[in-house]
C-alpha cells in the first residue's frame, strides 16, 4: 500500500531534512511545497523514497489567506499525477511522526478506507465560522505584517468587518461549514473528489480568514465521506495529530 506525504514548508530546512529522513521508506513518496517567496530551496537527501520538490507549481503563501489552501491543492494535484496512493498525508515542514513507518503502515492497512481529519465542536464554533468565512475580509494577503501600510489595512479590514456585523451581512448561508485542524490523512478516493472540485472550493474561500482550517472539513462534512471519518467526535484522534 503506497502512501504520499505532502509537506508544506517555508524554511527550517534542518528540521525538514529530519522529517524527510523519518518518513524515508520505499512505501512512501514525498512531495514538498516550499513557499514561492523563499528563494533558497533545500538540498534534501533520501535513500528509499521518491522525493519531489514542486517548482513551477509553487504558490506564494500568506498566513490566514486562501493561498494556504491553494498550496495544499498544488501538492494534491502534483502527487496525484505521479502515482496511485492509498493515503495522502498533509504535514508541515516542522512535524515529526511519533510512530515508525511499520506501525503507521500497519495502522492504515487495518483501517483502510477510513478518513482521518479532525472536526472542532467547541461552543465558539458558530461565531468563529461566521467571522472567518461568512464576512468579507479585505486585504486577505496582509493579515500579518508591520509598518504603517499594514496598520492601515488592518484598521480598514476591522472597520469593514464591523460594518458587516451592524448591517447583518452574512454570505454563503446555504452552506453548512465545518472547522478543524489543517492536517489530515485522506484516502486516494477522497483526494480525487477534492481535485475535481478544486476551482469551486478556491473560489468559495476568497476573502475569508483561515480557510485552511475550514475548506477541506466543510467538503468532507457535506459529502458521503463523512460516514467514513475515524472517531469524528475527537478532533485529535480523528486527525492522528497531537
Amino acid at each position: 500500500m503506497k502512501h504520499a506525504y505532502l509537506i508544506l514548508a517555508h524554511g527550517s530546512y534542518t528540521l525538514l531534512q529530519r522529517l524527510v529522513s523519518t518518513i524515508d521508506d520505499e512505501r512512501n513518496d514525498i512531495f514538498i511545497h516550499i513557499d514561492r517567496k523563499q528563494q533558497e530551496l533545500p538540498c534534501l537527501q533520501v535513500k528509499y523514497s521518491r522525493l519531489f520538490l514542486l517548482n513551477k507549481e509553487r504558490v506564494s503563501v500568506f498566513w490566514g489567506d486562501v493561498s494556504v489552501v491553494a498550496a495544499e491543492f498544488a501538492l494534491m494535484a502534483f502527487a496525484h499525477k505521479h502515482g496511485d496512493y492509498a493515503y495522502y498525508h498533509l504535514l508541515s515542514g516542522v512535524d515529526l511522526p511519533l510512530k515508525s513507518q511499520n506501525d503507521i503502515h500497519d495502522f492504515f492497512e487495518t483501517h483502510q478506507g477510513k478518513e482521518f481529519i479532525g472536526f472542532y465542536d467547541g461552543v465558539d464554533l458558530p461565531a468563529s465560522l461566521v467571522r472567518k468565512v461568512q464576512r468579507y475580509h479585505l486585504f486577505a494577503q496582509d493579515f500579518r505584517g508591520s509598518g504603517l501600510v499594514f496598520l492601515a489595512k488592518r484598521i480598514v479590514r476591522a472597520c469593514a468587518i464591523r460594518i458587516q456585523e451592524l448591517l447583518g451581512i452574512k454570505r454563503h448561508t446555504n452552506i453548512r461549514f465545518a472547522k478543524g485542524t489543517q492536517w489530515w490523512s485522506l484516502t486516494g478516493s477522497l483526494i480525487e473528489q477534492l481535485l475535481s472540485k478544486q476551482d469551486e472550493i478556491l473560489s468559495l474561500y476568497k476573502h475569508t480568514f483561515c480557510a485552511d482550517e475550514i475548506a477541506i472539513q466543510t467538503y468532507v462534512y457535506n459529502s458521503p465521506f463523512m460516514a467514513q471519518v475515524f472517531a469524528p467526535e475527537d478532533e485529535a484522534k480523528s486527525s492522528l495529530r497531537h
